[in-house]
């Protein structure tokens, strides 16, 4: 229980504070001021959505929302964030056929 403590608090850590695009496409999008490097373990993710230059912003990135809410910014360009979207959609197609 401890450990998993531990790395929700160096997750929180790692969570990069994101501000209002400047003069973007979308003025109401956040954007990231960086991404980080270091895998996030994709079972702590339940939701993400990408920032892109398209969209006004600087820096491009996938924005991962974490069950406790926490937005960690990413890069759309590393395996391991394919990874995590995968298994993402991949649950939500599941619950969408359950529901139905």
């Amino acid at each position: 229980m401890a450990s998993q403590a531990a790395v929700l608090l160096a997750l929180s850590l790692l969570s990069l504070w994101t501000s209002p695009a400047l003069g973007g496409a979308n003025d109401a999008e956040d954007c990231c001021l960086s991404v980080t490097q270091r895998p996030i373990p994709g079972n702590i993710v339940r939701a993400f959505r990408y920032l892109l230059i398209k969209d006004g912003c600087r820096v491009p990135a996938v924005v991962f929302t974490t069950l406790r809410g926490h937005q960690l910014c990413a890069p759309p360009d590393q395996p391991w964030v394919d990874r995590i979207i995968r298994r993402l959609q991949k649950n939500s197609a599941k619950n969408k056929r359950h529901s139905s």
